[in-house]
């Protein structure tokens, strides 16, 4: 699944969500300077905005057809997983990870990133938690369990009666997981956890746009995924076309310790 975001780079850099502004600029003054090195960069998103925000940046990611996308937007790319990856001496004042950590082997990924610090330097892993409105969850939960019922995605019977964790719920989890790596890793600070609220209006079509980004669907055939968007599709337009929808952008970080 990890390599089967570049199947539409276009649409994938299109209809994700940016970062916040807060959330880049807090990194950048909690690092020792502006040399980046984002992980997972995918199209370029987060590197656009750490790049607008004064730093230079160099991206990796494994797949060519998204390193190819950001290339084109102005992004330097490398294209391998950041566990195999080779920094050839270079060394950064920021390593950051958007929506891309949990793709990384948690205590492997720290060392690495310890590695290639300056001392001071910041490790900071970040991602979005967001559940649409109820009626667009279940529409998408109904129609997605008959198109793909052996899906490991379909973890919870529809008639179970076991309480649904939301997105908050399964993210700060993730990224207190992600902080446990960091401190088994060693070579940090003790990590801190971040996070920012805000909102983003959707309309139905924007939506739609968006879900076939999403791991759940990437994969999926073109008939299946054609019959999960009119699903969704129905359910927006009786909640009259659109929605805003609450973010939480979580991230776990911290300061590298030691000599140079």
């Amino acid at each position: 699944m990890a390599e089967s975001f570049g199947v539409d780079p276009e649409r994938y850099d299109r209809a994700r969500p940016r970062y916040p502004d807060a959330l880049v600029e807090r990194i950048v003054a909690a690092s020792p300077g502006l040399d980046v090195l984002d992980v997972g960069c995918g199209t370029g998103i987060e590197a656009r905005q750490f790049q607008a925000a004064g730093c230079t940046v160099l991206g990796v990611d494994p797949d060519a057809r998204m390193a190819e996308f950001a290339r084109r937007t102005g992004v330097e790319v490398e294209v391998a997983t950041f566990e195999a990856w080779d920094p050839a001496g270079r060394v950064f004042d920021a390593v950051v990870a958007g929506q891309a950590w949990h793709w990384v082997d948690p205590v492997v990924g720290v060392a690495k990133a310890a590695r290639v610090l300056r001392p001071g330097g910041r490790l900071a892993v970040f991602g979005h938690a967001f559940d649409a409105p109820p009626e667009v969850t279940e529409a998408f939960a109904a129609v997605y369990r008959r198109v793909a019922p052996d899906s490991p995605l379909n973890l919870r019977p529809a008639d179970s009666a076991q309480p649904t964790r939301t997105a908050l719920d399964i993210y700060q989890a993730m990224f207190a997981n992600a902080a446990d790596g960091i401190r088994q890793a060693g070579g940090f600070g003790e990590p801190e956890q971040w996070r920012f609220a805000w909102e983003q209006s959707y309309t139905r079509d924007e939506w739609l746009d968006h879900l076939p980004t999403t791991g759940a669907l990437t994969q999926l055939p073109l008939d299946k995924l054609a019959e999960v968007l009119e699903g969704v599709g129905s359910a927006i337009d009786k909640i009259g076309g659109g929605f805003t929808m609450p973010y939480v952008t979580l991230a776990a970080t911290a300061a590298r310790t030691g000599p140079a």
